[in-house]
């Protein structure tokens, strides 16, 4: 086969993949958007999902400027189905680790998942002695390390805090009062963090399409960016509208309870958090991480519950073992694609 029809062959794979990736990712984060507001009755099921689902779909169309951002600040990916074969084990690496911490219940970041699976891949490039990717030492510290490290860091503190202004303020009112009130205000707090979540991880897929786009010598991705955004965000609304129930009952029962009070401030954080990443830095976000440090901080400030401390230490462990995972498992699927370049 000639080295432009694997070329093409690759780029048909990454599109599919890439679809599919995207349902994987509305179906694993519908739970992160909306858990919290089934859980304290602010909204049916049926109603949160179809809330999700629709801020998915616009967050995700309207993040094509955030996606070539994306795609000229992150690195410098080599040309034909040398790049190409880097994209694609990265992004089987990402479903893969993806499907079992859903399987699982654990909710864990395809940002993290996606750039590990790149820097293994450009590893394994590298033993077999041909160059790495130019700026990816850069890209890991700046979107891997610092946000994770940092970004839940913050979710966590400032949810933490935030509950004690809120419980002055209402602290003579009627607790079905209360109740009532921060029921409805979790609806618009849900929207917004399904509409975070659209722009974060939309453009992030649409980056990686460009990027495969690119080492397949296309042009003019000013043009094309806006068809990948809308075909992104349909496959995200379609994985959403399926309802990923196993990280939402990990993150609404299991990890810790909280009252409309509490799942309106930890809703709240991540959705300011997520818009100021995408709008305002530009800096991807992990929806998943920014939620579940939000619902432990809140919940973590009250008395009559605490967080579920062990499991709260195996979603961690989770985290940081998602980049390391996924840059092994691309590094091995490179190499068994090394032979059809």
């Amino acid at each position: 086969m000639s080295p432009a029809m694997i070329s093409i062959a690759f780029l048909v794979l990454i599109c599919l993949l890439a679809a599919g990736f995207s349902a994987l990712n509305g179906l694993r984060d519908v739970a992160s958007t909306v858990a919290v507001a089934v859980r304290t009755r602010a909204l049916t099921p049926t109603i949160a999902v179809v809330l999700a689902a629709f801020f998915n779909l616009l967050g995700a169309t309207l993040s094509a400027g955030f996606a070539l951002t994306l795609h000229e600040q992150l690195f410098v990916l080599r040309p034909g189905a040398e790049g190409l074969s880097m994209i694609l084990a990265a992004l089987i690496a990402a479903l893969i680790w993806g499907i079992q911490q859903w399987w699982i219940g654990y909710p864990s970041s395809s940002t993290h998942a996606l750039l590990g699976g790149i820097a293994g891949a450009a590893g394994a490039a590298m033993i077999k002695g041909a160059p790495g990717l130019a700026g990816l030492d850069s890209t890991l510290i700046a979107l891997v390390v610092l946000p994770l490290l940092i970004s839940p860091v913050i979710a966590f503190a400032v949810s933490y805090l935030l509950v004690f202004p809120i419980a002055w303020f209402y602290r003579y009112a009627q607790p079905s009062n209360i109740n009532r009130r921060f029921r409805r205000a979790q609806a618009v707090a849900a929207g917004s963090v399904a509409f975070g979540h659209g722009l974060q991880d939309g453009s992030r897929i649409v980056a990686l399409l460009l990027f495969a786009l690119t080492a397949a010598g296309f042009g003019d991705l000013d043009q094309l960016v806006w068809w990948l955004t809308a075909g992104v965000g349909v496959f995200l609304t379609l994985g959403t509208l399926a309802g990923g129930w196993r990280i939402g009952y990990t993150l609404s029962d299991r990890l810790v309870k909280v009252d409309p009070m509490r799942g309106f401030v930890a809703q709240t954080v991540s959705a300011v958090m997520l818009l100021i990443g995408s709008i305002g830095l530009h800096l991807p976000l992990a929806t998943t991480q920014l939620t579940t440090a939000s619902i432990i901080g809140a919940g973590m400030n009250q008395r009559f519950s605490v967080a579920n401390a062990r499991l709260v230490g195996k979603i961690g462990f989770a985290w940081f073992a998602t980049p390391v995972v996924c840059a092994a498992i691309a590094g091995v699927l490179y190499l068994a694609l090394s032979p059809l370049l």
